[in-house]
This record gives structure tokens, C-alpha cells and sequence, in this order.
């Protein structure tokens, strides 16, 4: 073959290479852009009406502490700590109840902290909805991955462990703890009462925006037509309002909220 051929013959090949990849990459975007359309769609078919959904949160928080030494001239904190009790109303915007819009299984994961606090140890627990703003705390109800929740239909079950009924009858009931915010903190002036709320951060001399925290975590629920539905709900954790302030006392929020569950399944 002579030289003029063979240059014909070498662009004649790598103007099929090129043609050929072209042609690759045109149909891989073509492949790329109507399984992605299909994707949308069926997004979309699966979200056309909207089955569950949080649309109310009640916020308590407070103060509290555990106590290392008490005498007549002094007072000694082992664990300052603060909480916030938090209360999900989960609805699903109907009267009648079916097996699309009833819980089969939920649980709560992937809990992440967008703004952690500057002083203490933030965590969240399982929260029994009859010690609801109380302040007790309980190792075992720590949430360290994920929290399961039993699904009952049984008027009669006891709510101090996480169980839901299946007709959203009570809310998700959680608590926010942030421990040892002071430890061997040592109060000299014992000459008023001690209030185990809110107040003692102003007396243990805590600023609110060391322990201000912002976190979030997945709600997932399966439905009784083994449906799965997700939502992420983001907690603001309240400190203070116009008309409250954590460090007078107590501070009681209710959010109206619309935090809608997306179908992925």
C-alpha cells in the first residue's frame, strides 16, 4: 500500500471512530434523558395525591439537673441539662380509613445536627407521651441509629414504649436532651429557691446561644399496600420567642406545620 493510500485508508477509519462515538454518545444521552423523564413520571404518578402528611409540632422546653452536693451555703450541679419535648402529628387529611392511608411500619433514622450546640452532649430519645414535658431521663430510650415504632390497632396498649396506632391516633413523641451544659458547677448564693427549670441556665450563668441547635431526621412509613413513604422534618430547637424566654422559666411552641410524605416505592 503507498503512502497516499494509506492516509486515506487512516482518516477513513478515524472519521468512523468519531462518527461511531458521536453516535454513542448521542444515544446514551437520549437513553440518559427519557429514563430520566420515566423517572419523573413515575415520581409524579405515585404523588398525585398526598396520603400522609405532619401538619402540627408542639415544642416544651426546659431545664434541668442533677444534683452532687447541697448544703445550707452552697449548691453543686453534677448535669446541667436542657430538653425539648417534641410532638408529631401525623394525619392523612381523610375520614375514612383504608389500607393505602394506615401505618404498617414506621420508624424514625438518619438523624443529623445542622447547627450542634457549643457547651454539652446533644442527643435524641424516645420520649413517652404520658411523661410529655416532664424531665426524666432514661438511657435505654436513647435513639442511637434508628427508632422503630410498633403499629397497634388496640385501644389499650401502653404508650410508654414507641408505639403508634395505626390510624395516626397519636402523635410521634420524642426528646431533644443536651447534657452536662455545666458539671461541679458550684452556686454560692443559695439565698433563693432553686427552680429546676429554664432558670437555672441563667443561674448556672449559661448564654442561649452556646446550646442553640438545629438538627433533622427521616420519618419513613410503609403503608398497609406495602407503599413506602419518606419525610425529612427539620427542629429548630426553641430557646426564645417574642413573648418567651427558656431562661425565665419554660417555653411552650405550637408549629402548623405541612410536612408532606413523598412515595418512593
Amino acid at each position: 500500500m503507498d503512502k497516499k493510500k494509506l492516509i486515506l485508508f487512516t482518516m477513513t477509519i478515524f472519521l468512523f471512530l468519531v462518527i461511531f462515538f458521536l453516535i454513542y454518545l448521542l444515544g446514551n444521552r437520549y437513553i440518559l434523558k427519557t429514563n430520566f423523564e420515566k423517572s419523573i413520571l413515575t415520581f409524579a404518578s405515585k404523588n398525585e395525591d398526598t396520603i400522609f402528611c405532619i401538619n402540627k409540632i408542639l415544642l416544651f422546653s426546659s431545664c434541668d439537673a442533677k444534683n452532687k452536693n447541697i448544703s445550707n451555703t452552697n449548691f453543686t450541679i453534677e448535669n446541667l441539662y436542657q430538653y425539648t419535648d417534641i410532638a408529631l402529628f401525623l394525619t392523612n387529611n381523610v375520614s375514612e380509613n383504608n389500607e393505602e392511608n394506615t401505618l404498617k411500619n414506621l420508624w424514625i433514622e438518619n438523624i443529623k445536627y445542622c447547627k450542634l450546640p457549643s457547651v454539652g452532649e446533644p442527643n435524641l430519645y424516645f420520649k413517652s407521651i404520658n411523661n410529655f414535658s416532664k424531665s426524666n431521663l432514661s438511657d435505654e430510650n436513647i435513639i442511637n441509629d434508628k427508632l422503630n415504632f410498633n403499629i397497634t390497632s388496640n385501644d389499650n396498649e401502653n404508650l410508654d414504649t414507641p408505639i403508634l396506632y395505626n390510624n395516626l391516633a397519636n402523635p410521634i413523641t420524642l426528646s431533644y436532651v443536651n447534657q452536662n451544659i455545666k458539671t461541679d458547677y458550684t452556686m454560692t448564693d443559695t439565698s433563693s429557691p432553686i427552680t429546676y427549670d429554664g432558670s437555672l441556665l441563667k443561674r448556672c450563668n449559661v448564654i442561649t446561644d452556646t446550646i442553640s441547635c438545629n438538627l433533622s431526621f427521616d420519618i419513613h412509613i410503609i403503608n398497609n399496600l406495602n407503599q413506602s413513604f419518606k419525610c425529612t422534618v427539620y427542629i429548630n430547637i426553641p430557646l426564645e420567642n417574642e413573648k418567651q424566654n427558656i431562661l425565665d422559666g419554660n417555653l411552650k411552641l405550637k408549629q402548623d406545620v405541612n410536612y408532606t410524605f413523598y412515595r418512593y416505592n
